[in-house]
Protein backbone atom coordinates (compact mmCIF):
# COMPACT_ATOMS: atom_id res chain seq x y z
CA UNK A 1 0.00 0.00 0.00
CA UNK A 2 1.58 3.28 -1.10
CA UNK A 3 1.02 6.16 1.28
CA UNK A 4 -0.26 9.40 -0.10
CA UNK A 5 2.51 11.96 -0.69
CA UNK A 6 3.43 14.29 2.16
CA UNK A 7 2.24 17.86 1.65
CA UNK A 8 4.46 20.95 1.85
CA UNK A 9 4.77 22.47 5.33
CA UNK A 10 2.48 25.45 4.66
CA UNK A 11 -0.14 23.17 3.16
CA UNK A 12 0.29 20.88 6.15
CA UNK A 13 -0.46 23.76 8.51
CA UNK A 14 -3.69 24.65 6.74
CA UNK A 15 -4.72 21.01 6.46
CA UNK A 16 -4.22 20.42 10.18
CA UNK A 17 -6.16 23.58 11.06
CA UNK A 18 -8.96 22.63 8.66
CA UNK A 19 -9.17 19.11 10.09
CA UNK A 20 -9.25 20.52 13.60
CA UNK A 21 -12.05 22.93 12.66
CA UNK A 22 -14.11 20.13 11.11
CA UNK A 23 -13.58 18.09 14.26
CA UNK A 24 -14.69 21.03 16.43
CA UNK A 25 -17.91 21.35 14.44
CA UNK A 26 -18.55 17.63 14.94
CA UNK A 27 -17.82 17.85 18.67
CA UNK A 28 -20.25 20.77 19.11
CA UNK A 29 -23.07 19.39 16.93
CA UNK A 30 -26.43 19.64 18.68
CA UNK A 31 -24.90 20.77 21.98
CA UNK A 32 -26.73 24.03 22.73
CA UNK A 33 -29.26 23.94 25.59
CA UNK A 34 -28.91 20.24 26.32
CA UNK A 35 -29.88 19.41 29.91
CA UNK A 36 -26.97 19.10 32.33
CA UNK A 37 -26.55 15.68 33.92
CA UNK A 38 -23.98 13.62 35.81
CA UNK A 39 -20.45 14.82 36.51
CA UNK A 40 -20.95 17.94 34.40
CA UNK A 41 -23.31 19.29 37.07
CA UNK A 42 -20.43 20.06 39.43
CA UNK A 43 -18.54 22.22 36.94
CA UNK A 44 -21.64 23.98 35.67
CA UNK A 45 -22.52 24.86 39.27
CA UNK A 46 -18.95 26.16 39.72
CA UNK A 47 -19.37 28.38 36.66
CA UNK A 48 -22.83 29.61 37.69
CA UNK A 49 -21.57 30.69 41.09
CA UNK A 50 -18.59 32.35 39.40
CA UNK A 51 -20.96 34.29 37.14
CA UNK A 52 -22.93 35.46 40.17
CA UNK A 53 -20.01 36.33 42.45
CA UNK A 54 -17.00 36.82 40.18
CA UNK A 55 -13.89 34.67 39.68
CA UNK A 56 -11.63 33.47 42.46
CA UNK A 57 -8.65 31.18 42.94
CA UNK A 58 -10.90 28.17 43.62
CA UNK A 59 -14.41 27.38 42.40
CA UNK A 60 -17.23 27.51 44.93
CA UNK A 61 -20.28 25.49 45.87
CA UNK A 62 -22.88 26.89 48.26
CA UNK A 63 -20.67 29.99 48.39
CA UNK A 64 -17.71 28.08 49.87
CA UNK A 65 -14.40 27.32 48.06
CA UNK A 66 -14.08 23.79 46.70
CA UNK A 67 -10.76 22.11 47.48
CA UNK A 68 -10.50 19.44 44.78
CA UNK A 69 -9.80 21.78 41.85
CA UNK A 70 -8.35 25.17 41.11
CA UNK A 71 -10.41 27.65 39.11
CA UNK A 72 -8.56 27.18 35.79
CA UNK A 73 -11.09 25.00 33.95
CA UNK A 74 -14.03 26.86 35.51
CA UNK A 75 -12.56 30.16 34.31
CA UNK A 76 -12.66 28.86 30.74
CA UNK A 77 -16.35 27.99 31.07
CA UNK A 78 -16.97 31.37 32.72
CA UNK A 79 -15.27 33.20 29.83
CA UNK A 80 -17.35 31.38 27.21
CA UNK A 81 -20.51 32.07 29.25
CA UNK A 82 -19.93 35.82 29.61
CA UNK A 83 -21.35 36.82 26.17
CA UNK A 84 -24.74 35.25 26.91
CA UNK A 85 -24.66 35.87 30.66
CA UNK A 86 -25.57 32.28 31.42
CA UNK A 87 -23.94 28.87 31.51
CA UNK A 88 -25.23 26.59 28.77
CA UNK A 89 -24.16 23.12 27.71
CA UNK A 90 -22.33 24.74 24.78
CA UNK A 91 -20.30 27.15 26.92
CA UNK A 92 -19.59 24.34 29.40
CA UNK A 93 -18.42 21.85 26.77
CA UNK A 94 -16.61 24.27 24.47
CA UNK A 95 -13.23 24.19 26.30
CA UNK A 96 -13.20 20.39 26.07
CA UNK A 97 -14.26 20.44 22.43
CA UNK A 98 -11.48 22.88 21.56
CA UNK A 99 -8.94 20.70 23.40
CA UNK A 100 -10.15 17.64 21.48
CA UNK A 101 -9.91 19.51 18.18
CA UNK A 102 -6.37 20.56 19.11
CA UNK A 103 -5.47 16.90 19.69
CA UNK A 104 -6.80 16.08 16.21
CA UNK A 105 -4.68 18.85 14.64
CA UNK A 106 -1.53 17.84 16.52
CA UNK A 107 -1.84 14.17 15.54
CA UNK A 108 -2.14 15.21 11.92
CA UNK A 109 0.81 17.62 12.18
CA UNK A 110 2.93 14.92 13.79
CA UNK A 111 2.24 12.11 11.30
CA UNK A 112 1.39 13.77 7.98
CA UNK A 113 5.05 14.49 7.07
CA UNK A 114 5.49 10.71 6.95
CA UNK A 115 2.09 9.72 5.56
CA UNK A 116 -1.25 11.48 5.29
CA UNK A 117 -2.91 8.08 5.36
CA UNK A 118 -1.28 7.24 8.68
CA UNK A 119 -2.26 10.65 10.04
CA UNK A 120 -5.89 10.48 8.92
CA UNK A 121 -6.39 6.93 10.15
CA UNK A 122 -4.84 7.76 13.53
CA UNK A 123 -7.37 10.57 13.88
CA UNK A 124 -10.16 8.19 12.86
CA UNK A 125 -9.15 5.63 15.51
CA UNK A 126 -9.03 8.42 18.08
CA UNK A 127 -12.56 9.49 17.13
CA UNK A 128 -13.78 5.89 17.37
CA UNK A 129 -12.53 5.34 20.94
CA UNK A 130 -15.21 5.09 23.62
CA UNK A 131 -13.83 7.34 26.33
CA UNK A 132 -12.76 10.01 23.86
CA UNK A 133 -16.32 10.27 22.53
CA UNK A 134 -17.97 10.48 25.94
CA UNK A 135 -15.40 12.89 27.41
CA UNK A 136 -15.37 15.19 24.38
CA UNK A 137 -19.12 15.70 24.78
CA UNK A 138 -18.72 16.70 28.42
CA UNK A 139 -16.79 18.91 30.81
CA UNK A 140 -13.47 17.07 31.01
CA UNK A 141 -10.34 18.35 32.72
CA UNK A 142 -8.56 15.16 31.65
CA UNK A 143 -9.23 15.95 27.99
CA UNK A 144 -7.72 19.39 28.51
CA UNK A 145 -4.69 17.71 30.05
CA UNK A 146 -4.46 15.29 27.12
CA UNK A 147 -4.18 18.26 24.75
CA UNK A 148 -1.50 19.88 26.94
CA UNK A 149 0.51 16.64 27.16
CA UNK A 150 0.38 15.98 23.41
CA UNK A 151 1.40 19.60 22.71
CA UNK A 152 4.45 19.24 24.98
CA UNK A 153 5.44 15.97 23.27
CA UNK A 154 4.92 17.52 19.83
CA UNK A 155 7.09 20.56 20.63
CA UNK A 156 9.94 18.32 21.74
CA UNK A 157 9.66 16.11 18.67
CA UNK A 158 9.17 18.94 16.16
CA UNK A 159 12.32 20.70 17.32
CA UNK A 160 14.46 17.65 16.49
CA UNK A 161 12.71 16.38 13.37
CA UNK A 162 10.87 19.26 11.71
CA UNK A 163 13.46 22.00 12.31
CA UNK A 164 10.96 23.88 14.47
CA UNK A 165 12.08 26.38 17.14
CA UNK A 166 12.60 24.77 20.52
CA UNK A 167 10.13 27.10 22.32
CA UNK A 168 11.14 26.20 25.87
CA UNK A 169 9.06 29.10 27.15
CA UNK A 170 5.95 27.53 25.61
CA UNK A 171 6.71 24.14 27.13
CA UNK A 172 7.08 25.73 30.57
CA UNK A 173 3.83 27.65 30.04
CA UNK A 174 2.05 24.43 29.07
CA UNK A 175 3.36 22.64 32.15
CA UNK A 176 2.06 25.47 34.32
CA UNK A 177 -1.29 25.27 32.52
CA UNK A 178 -1.40 21.52 33.10
CA UNK A 179 -0.88 22.06 36.82
CA UNK A 180 -3.54 24.76 36.93
CA UNK A 181 -6.04 22.46 35.21
CA UNK A 182 -5.33 19.14 36.91
CA UNK A 183 -3.09 19.81 39.89
CA UNK A 184 0.25 17.99 40.35
CA UNK A 185 -0.70 15.21 37.94
CA UNK A 186 -1.24 17.85 35.26
CA UNK A 187 2.44 18.76 35.37
CA UNK A 188 3.87 15.29 36.00
CA UNK A 189 2.19 13.57 33.02
CA UNK A 190 3.44 15.86 30.20
CA UNK A 191 6.85 16.02 31.91
CA UNK A 192 7.06 12.22 31.96
CA UNK A 193 6.06 11.97 28.30
CA UNK A 194 8.74 14.42 27.15
CA UNK A 195 11.34 12.83 29.44
CA UNK A 196 10.61 9.44 27.84
CA UNK A 197 11.33 11.05 24.46
CA UNK A 198 14.69 12.39 25.65
CA UNK A 199 15.53 9.04 27.27
CA UNK A 200 14.94 6.95 24.13
CA UNK A 201 16.93 9.42 22.06
CA UNK A 202 19.83 9.37 24.49
CA UNK A 203 19.59 13.12 25.06
CA UNK A 204 20.87 12.90 28.62
CA UNK A 205 21.64 16.58 29.13
CA UNK A 206 18.14 17.58 28.05
CA UNK A 207 16.63 14.74 30.08
CA UNK A 208 18.22 15.76 33.36
CA UNK A 209 18.01 19.50 32.65
CA UNK A 210 14.34 19.38 31.74
CA UNK A 211 13.48 16.91 34.50
CA UNK A 212 15.16 19.02 37.19
CA UNK A 213 13.55 22.22 35.86
CA UNK A 214 10.13 20.55 35.86
CA UNK A 215 10.72 19.40 39.46
CA UNK A 216 11.49 22.98 40.51
CA UNK A 217 8.40 24.20 38.65
CA UNK A 218 6.29 21.55 40.41
CA UNK A 219 7.55 22.72 43.79
CA UNK A 220 6.83 26.35 42.92
CA UNK A 221 3.33 25.48 41.67
CA UNK A 222 2.54 23.46 44.80
CA UNK A 223 3.72 26.30 47.03
CA UNK A 224 1.63 28.80 45.05
CA UNK A 225 -1.43 26.52 45.20
CA UNK A 226 -1.20 26.15 48.99
CA UNK A 227 -0.63 29.90 49.44
CA UNK A 228 -3.73 30.65 47.34
CA UNK A 229 -5.64 28.04 49.35
CA UNK A 230 -4.67 29.81 52.58
CA UNK A 231 -5.86 33.12 51.16
CA UNK A 232 -9.15 31.53 50.08
CA UNK A 233 -10.08 29.62 53.22
CA UNK A 234 -7.39 29.57 55.88
CA UNK A 235 -5.48 26.58 57.25
CA UNK A 236 -8.54 24.32 57.31
CA UNK A 237 -9.00 24.81 53.58
CA UNK A 238 -5.27 24.18 52.99
CA UNK A 239 -5.67 20.85 54.78
CA UNK A 240 -8.64 20.02 52.54
CA UNK A 241 -6.61 20.85 49.41
CA UNK A 242 -3.75 18.61 50.56
CA UNK A 243 -6.17 15.79 51.37
CA UNK A 244 -8.19 15.99 48.16
CA UNK A 245 -5.56 16.91 45.55
CA UNK A 246 -2.59 14.99 46.97
CA UNK A 247 -3.08 12.39 49.69
CA UNK A 248 -6.59 11.27 48.78
CA UNK A 249 -5.54 10.19 45.29
CA UNK A 250 -2.35 8.49 46.44
CA UNK A 251 -3.69 6.52 49.41
CA UNK A 252 -6.95 5.42 47.82
CA UNK A 253 -9.28 7.25 50.21
CA UNK A 254 -10.94 8.80 47.13
CA UNK A 255 -11.54 5.32 45.66
CA UNK A 256 -9.02 2.59 44.90
CA UNK A 257 -8.43 0.08 42.09
CA UNK A 258 -5.90 -2.69 41.49
CA UNK A 259 -2.49 -1.94 40.03
CA UNK A 260 -3.31 -3.37 36.58
CA UNK A 261 -6.65 -1.58 36.25
CA UNK A 262 -5.59 0.64 33.35
CA UNK A 263 -3.95 -2.17 31.39
CA UNK A 264 -7.04 -4.39 31.52
CA UNK A 265 -9.99 -1.98 31.60
CA UNK A 266 -8.62 0.01 28.64
CA UNK A 267 -9.42 -2.91 26.34
CA UNK A 268 -13.02 -1.72 26.55
CA UNK A 269 -12.77 1.87 27.74
CA UNK A 270 -10.29 2.84 25.01
CA UNK A 271 -11.42 0.58 22.19
CA UNK A 272 -10.76 0.68 19.29
CA UNK A 273 -7.37 2.37 19.65
CA UNK A 274 -5.88 0.59 22.67
CA UNK A 275 -6.53 -3.07 21.73
CA UNK A 276 -5.51 -2.39 18.11
CA UNK A 277 -2.30 -0.74 19.35
CA UNK A 278 -1.45 -3.98 21.18
CA UNK A 279 -2.10 -5.96 17.99
CA UNK A 280 0.06 -3.53 16.01
CA UNK A 281 3.02 -4.14 18.31
CA UNK A 282 2.44 -7.90 18.14
CA UNK A 283 2.67 -7.56 14.35
CA UNK A 284 5.90 -5.57 14.69
CA UNK A 285 7.45 -8.23 16.93
CA UNK A 286 6.22 -11.22 14.93
CA UNK A 287 7.25 -9.65 11.64
CA UNK A 288 10.83 -9.26 12.91
CA UNK A 289 11.01 -6.14 10.82
CA UNK A 290 14.48 -4.66 10.41
CA UNK A 291 13.05 -1.33 9.39
CA UNK A 292 14.75 1.48 11.29
CA UNK A 293 13.28 4.53 9.57
CA UNK A 294 11.78 7.58 11.28
CA UNK A 295 8.26 6.10 11.27
CA UNK A 296 9.30 3.11 13.40
CA UNK A 297 11.30 5.37 15.71
CA UNK A 298 8.24 7.57 16.13
CA UNK A 299 6.21 4.44 16.87
CA UNK A 300 8.60 3.57 19.70
CA UNK A 301 8.52 7.10 21.07
CA UNK A 302 4.71 7.16 21.08
CA UNK A 303 4.61 3.77 22.76
CA UNK A 304 7.05 4.87 25.46
CA UNK A 305 5.10 8.07 26.12
CA UNK A 306 1.84 6.13 26.39
CA UNK A 307 3.40 3.57 28.75
CA UNK A 308 4.77 6.35 30.95
CA UNK A 309 1.22 7.62 31.41
CA UNK A 310 -0.21 4.15 32.12
CA UNK A 311 2.53 3.13 34.53
CA UNK A 312 2.69 6.51 36.25
CA UNK A 313 -1.06 6.66 36.82
CA UNK A 314 -1.06 3.07 38.11
CA UNK A 315 0.97 4.14 41.16
CA UNK A 316 -1.78 6.23 42.86
CA UNK A 317 -4.54 4.11 44.38
CA UNK A 318 -7.34 6.29 42.97
CA UNK A 319 -7.98 5.28 39.35
CA UNK A 320 -10.70 6.28 36.90
CA UNK A 321 -10.94 5.55 33.19
CA UNK A 322 -10.92 9.21 32.19
CA UNK A 323 -7.58 9.84 33.94
CA UNK A 324 -5.87 7.88 31.16
CA UNK A 325 -6.94 10.19 28.32
CA UNK A 326 -3.39 11.57 27.75
CA UNK A 327 -2.40 8.06 26.66
CA UNK A 328 -5.07 7.79 23.96
CA UNK A 329 -3.48 9.91 21.17
CA UNK A 330 -0.36 7.75 21.45
CA UNK A 331 -2.40 4.55 21.29
CA UNK A 332 -4.29 5.83 18.23
CA UNK A 333 -1.06 6.59 16.36
CA UNK A 334 0.38 3.16 17.21
CA UNK A 335 -2.87 1.42 16.23
CA UNK A 336 -2.81 3.00 12.75
CA UNK A 337 0.84 2.08 12.14
CA UNK A 338 0.01 -1.03 10.00
CA UNK A 339 -1.22 1.36 7.30
CA UNK A 340 2.20 3.01 7.22
CA UNK A 341 4.16 -0.25 6.75
CA UNK A 342 4.69 -1.40 3.16
CA UNK A 343 5.47 -5.06 3.71
CA UNK A 344 4.79 -7.87 6.14
CA UNK A 345 2.21 -10.63 6.26
CA UNK A 346 1.11 -9.76 9.80
CA UNK A 347 0.57 -6.12 8.92
CA UNK A 348 -1.46 -7.08 5.86
CA UNK A 349 -3.64 -9.33 8.01
CA UNK A 350 -4.10 -6.56 10.59
CA UNK A 351 -5.02 -4.01 7.90
CA UNK A 352 -7.66 -6.41 6.65
CA UNK A 353 -9.05 -6.91 10.17
CA UNK A 354 -9.26 -3.18 10.89
CA UNK A 355 -10.89 -2.38 7.56
CA UNK A 356 -13.33 -5.24 8.11
CA UNK A 357 -14.36 -3.70 11.42
CA UNK A 358 -14.87 -0.31 9.80
CA UNK A 359 -16.84 -1.92 6.96
CA UNK A 360 -19.44 -3.63 9.18
CA UNK A 361 -19.68 -0.98 11.91
CA UNK A 362 -22.66 0.94 10.44
CA UNK A 363 -24.58 -2.31 10.01
CA UNK A 364 -23.71 -3.48 13.52
CA UNK A 365 -24.95 -0.19 14.95
CA UNK A 366 -28.17 -0.51 12.96
CA UNK A 367 -28.79 -4.00 14.34
CA UNK A 368 -27.88 -2.87 17.86
CA UNK A 369 -30.38 -0.01 17.75
CA UNK A 370 -33.12 -2.36 16.59
CA UNK A 371 -32.41 -4.61 19.57
CA UNK A 372 -32.27 -1.69 22.00
CA UNK A 373 -35.62 -0.40 20.79
CA UNK A 374 -37.21 -3.46 22.38
CA UNK A 375 -35.64 -2.57 25.73
CA UNK A 376 -36.34 1.17 25.58
CA UNK A 377 -39.48 1.49 23.40
CA UNK A 378 -40.46 4.93 24.75
CA UNK A 379 -37.02 6.50 24.47
CA UNK A 380 -36.34 5.01 21.01
CA UNK A 381 -39.78 5.57 19.55
CA UNK A 382 -38.59 7.85 16.71
CA UNK A 383 -35.68 5.78 15.46
CA UNK A 384 -36.52 5.54 11.75
CA UNK A 385 -34.35 8.50 10.52
CA UNK A 386 -31.28 7.12 12.28
CA UNK A 387 -31.87 3.64 10.89
CA UNK A 388 -32.13 5.07 7.38
CA UNK A 389 -28.91 7.07 7.88
CA UNK A 390 -27.03 4.01 9.12
CA UNK A 391 -28.34 2.02 6.17
CA UNK A 392 -27.05 4.67 3.77
CA UNK A 393 -23.68 4.77 5.51
CA UNK A 394 -23.45 0.99 5.23
CA UNK A 395 -24.06 1.28 1.50
CA UNK A 396 -21.35 3.97 1.27
CA UNK A 397 -18.96 1.70 3.16
CA UNK A 398 -19.55 -1.09 0.66
CA UNK A 399 -18.96 1.35 -2.18
CA UNK A 400 -15.50 2.20 -0.80
CA UNK A 401 -14.45 -1.38 -1.53
CA UNK A 402 -14.38 -0.38 -5.20
CA UNK A 403 -11.88 2.45 -4.54
CA UNK A 404 -8.61 0.77 -3.45
CA UNK A 405 -6.63 4.02 -3.23
CA UNK A 406 -9.09 5.64 -0.82
CA UNK A 407 -10.56 2.48 0.69
CA UNK A 408 -8.95 2.66 4.15
CA UNK A 409 -9.62 6.36 4.74
CA UNK A 410 -13.13 6.11 3.27
CA UNK A 411 -14.09 3.12 5.43
CA UNK A 412 -12.60 4.74 8.54
CA UNK A 413 -14.49 8.01 8.24
CA UNK A 414 -17.72 6.32 7.23
CA UNK A 415 -17.44 4.40 10.49
CA UNK A 416 -16.70 7.66 12.33
CA UNK A 417 -19.85 9.25 10.94
CA UNK A 418 -21.91 6.19 11.89
CA UNK A 419 -20.62 6.09 15.47
CA UNK A 420 -20.91 9.82 16.13
CA UNK A 421 -24.35 10.04 14.52
CA UNK A 422 -25.57 7.20 16.72
CA UNK A 423 -24.02 8.74 19.83
CA UNK A 424 -25.32 12.28 19.22
CA UNK A 425 -28.67 11.29 17.74
CA UNK A 426 -29.60 8.31 19.91
CA UNK A 427 -27.39 7.44 22.85
CA UNK A 428 -26.94 10.95 24.22
CA UNK A 429 -30.65 11.92 24.15
CA UNK A 430 -31.62 8.63 25.79
CA UNK A 431 -28.95 9.05 28.44
CA UNK A 432 -30.04 12.62 29.19
CA UNK A 433 -33.65 11.57 29.40
CA UNK A 434 -32.91 8.69 31.78
CA UNK A 435 -30.63 10.76 34.04
CA UNK A 436 -32.50 14.06 33.78
CA UNK A 437 -32.66 16.18 36.93
CA UNK A 438 -33.91 19.43 35.42
CA UNK A 439 -37.62 18.65 35.08
CA UNK A 440 -38.09 17.60 38.72
CA UNK A 441 -35.95 20.44 40.05
CA UNK A 442 -37.79 23.15 38.09
CA UNK A 443 -41.19 21.77 39.14
CA UNK A 444 -40.04 21.68 42.77
CA UNK A 445 -38.74 25.25 42.59
CA UNK A 446 -42.09 26.51 41.30
CA UNK A 447 -43.83 25.06 44.37
CA UNK A 448 -41.16 26.39 46.73
CA UNK A 449 -41.37 29.91 45.26
CA UNK A 450 -45.16 29.96 45.69
CA UNK A 451 -44.82 29.13 49.39
CA UNK A 452 -41.27 30.08 50.45
CA UNK A 453 -39.79 28.00 53.26
CA UNK A 454 -36.44 26.39 54.12
CA UNK A 455 -35.37 23.53 51.84
CA UNK A 456 -34.08 20.24 53.25
CA UNK A 457 -32.23 17.78 51.01
CA UNK A 458 -32.62 14.43 52.72
CA UNK A 459 -30.18 11.63 51.91
CA UNK A 460 -28.61 13.70 49.12
CA UNK A 461 -24.84 14.07 49.58
CA UNK A 462 -23.71 17.68 49.62
CA UNK A 463 -21.14 16.85 46.94
CA UNK A 464 -23.21 14.24 45.08
CA UNK A 465 -26.97 14.20 44.39
CA UNK A 466 -27.45 17.65 45.87
CA UNK A 467 -25.15 19.16 43.23
CA UNK A 468 -27.47 17.80 40.53
CA UNK A 469 -30.38 19.61 42.17
CA UNK A 470 -28.57 22.88 42.88
CA UNK A 471 -27.15 23.19 39.36
CA UNK A 472 -30.56 24.14 37.98
CA UNK A 473 -31.05 27.07 40.37
CA UNK A 474 -30.46 30.58 39.06
CA UNK A 475 -29.96 32.10 42.50
CA UNK A 476 -28.01 31.30 45.65
CA UNK A 477 -29.67 28.98 48.13
CA UNK A 478 -28.42 27.37 51.33
CA UNK A 479 -30.38 24.14 51.83
CA UNK A 480 -30.19 22.01 54.96
CA UNK A 481 -28.59 18.58 54.63
CA UNK A 482 -29.37 15.48 56.64
CA UNK A 483 -29.56 11.73 56.19
CA UNK A 484 -30.89 10.87 59.65
CA UNK A 485 -34.65 10.52 60.36
CA UNK A 486 -34.13 11.91 63.87
CA UNK A 487 -32.49 15.06 62.52
CA UNK A 488 -35.23 15.52 59.92
CA UNK A 489 -37.87 15.19 62.62
CA UNK A 490 -36.31 18.15 64.40
CA UNK A 491 -36.93 20.50 61.45
CA UNK A 492 -39.77 22.92 62.33
CA UNK A 493 -42.47 23.77 59.81
CA UNK A 494 -42.91 25.21 57.36
CA UNK A 495 -40.24 23.48 55.29
CA UNK A 496 -39.79 21.61 52.03
CA UNK A 497 -38.08 18.22 51.88
CA UNK A 498 -36.62 16.55 48.78
CA UNK A 499 -36.27 12.81 49.30
CA UNK A 500 -35.74 9.61 47.33
CA UNK A 501 -38.94 7.54 47.35
CA UNK A 502 -36.91 4.50 48.47
CA UNK A 503 -35.98 6.36 51.67
CA UNK A 504 -39.58 7.15 52.58
CA UNK A 505 -40.08 3.93 54.61
CA UNK A 506 -37.37 5.14 57.02
CA UNK A 507 -39.75 7.98 58.04
CA UNK A 508 -42.79 5.79 58.74
CA UNK A 509 -42.29 5.98 62.50
CA UNK A 510 -42.53 9.78 62.41
CA UNK A 511 -45.37 12.12 61.37
CA UNK A 512 -43.34 13.00 58.27
CA UNK A 513 -43.99 9.53 56.93
CA UNK A 514 -47.70 10.33 56.74
CA UNK A 515 -47.27 13.47 54.61
CA UNK A 516 -48.77 13.40 51.15
CA UNK A 517 -46.12 14.23 48.51
CA UNK A 518 -46.55 17.66 46.94
CA UNK A 519 -44.59 16.46 43.90
CA UNK A 520 -43.23 13.21 42.56
CA UNK A 521 -41.03 12.64 39.53
CA UNK A 522 -37.89 11.14 38.06
CA UNK A 523 -34.57 12.53 39.23
CA UNK A 524 -31.26 11.03 38.09
CA UNK A 525 -32.94 7.72 37.14
CA UNK A 526 -34.69 7.44 40.53
CA UNK A 527 -38.13 8.35 41.84
CA UNK A 528 -38.01 11.45 44.03
CA UNK A 529 -40.61 13.24 46.14
CA UNK A 530 -41.09 16.78 47.41
CA UNK A 531 -42.72 16.85 50.84
CA UNK A 532 -44.13 19.94 52.51
CA UNK A 533 -43.95 20.23 56.30
CA UNK A 534 -46.81 22.61 57.15
CA UNK A 535 -46.51 25.64 59.37
CA UNK A 536 -47.16 24.93 63.02
CA UNK A 537 -45.41 21.56 62.97
CA UNK A 538 -43.19 21.24 66.03
CA UNK A 539 -39.98 19.25 66.21
CA UNK A 540 -40.22 15.87 67.88
CA UNK A 541 -38.51 15.63 71.25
Amino acid sequence: MNPLPSPPSKTLLWQSLGLGLLALLLFCAGVYQQPIIGFDSRFVLFAKEMLRHGPGFFPTTYGQPYADYSSASTLLIWLFSLPSGQVSSLSAWLPTAIASALIVSLIYRLLAPYSRTWALLSVALLLLSNTFISETRAVSQDQLLAAVALAVFYLGYAHDHFAAPRRLWLIVLLLGLGFAIRGPIGLVIPTGMLCSYYLLNGQWRRLFGFGFSALLLLGACVALLLWLARLSGGQAFVDDVIRMQFMGRMDGSEGASDAFYYFTSSLGNYALAYPLAILAWIAVLLGRSRESGPALRLLRLCTAAGLVVMIGLSIPQAKKARYLLPMLPMAAMVAAYPFQVQQGRWFAWLRGLIQGLWLVLPGLLLIGLLLLRRKFPEQLEHLAPMLILLGLLQAVALAWLLKPRWRAVGLAYTAVLAVWASYIGVFEPVQRQLYDTQAFTEAALQLIQRDPAPLVLYGMGKDAKAIKFMVHLEQDMQPLFTDQPQALAQVPGPAWVVIDRNLLPSLHDSPLGQLKPALSGRFDKNDYLLLHIPAGSTPQP
